[in-house]
């Protein structure tokens, strides 16, 4: 693996809110297929309305879900996806995703992902685990704060 693949798959697996269970192999494949793109402050990474071909992980840089009605503007960062309901849903994206600086992601289309799924179907699993964590967080966050042992947001141990 080249260092500039290893400080991408370092960074998008140390993420708190990335794609938590995938493993170390599994984010080099996802790497190796992936393409690295930028954007300018003010680009449009993900457009409302509009079908995504694939999810952003983002490597560096930040962007805001522009959500309508929502008075709360979310912010994501490093090691986290964009893109992705939109994935799931094989629909139109229901948010803008902006770049709020330079942002530097990878894209993975749709294509080179079921691919890889087809080829490895534990990293399909795992993949579609991270996102249902990830959207029940996110779920979570807009009801309101829980409290317990388990809300610190953490991979839980296996």
């Amino acid at each position: 693996m080249s260092k500039v693949i290893e400080q991408a798959v370092s960074v998008l697996s140390s993420s708190k809110y990335g794609l938590a269970y995938l493993t170390a192999n599994d984010w080099a494949l996802v790497a190796d297929k992936a393409v690295r793109v930028h954007f300018k402050k003010g680009d449009v990474l993900v457009q409302r309305g509009k079908k995504a071909n694939g999810v952003y992980l983002l490597l560096k840089g930040t962007a805001r879900v522009q959500i309508p009605s929502q008075p709360t503007v979310p912010a994501i960062g490093p090691g986290e996806i964009c893109g992705e309901m939109s994935f799931l849903e094989d629909a139109p994206a229901s948010a803008s995703v902006v770049a709020e600086e330079n942002v530097e992601a990878y894209h993975v289309d749709l294509p080179t992902l079921q691919s890889l799924f087809e080829l490895f179907p534990h990293l399909a699993s795992r993949f579609y685990r991270s996102l249902a964590t990830n959207l029940s967080r996110r779920l979570r966050e807009r009801i309101g704060p829980r409290s317990g042992p388990s809300s610190t947001g953490q991979k839980p141990s296996s």
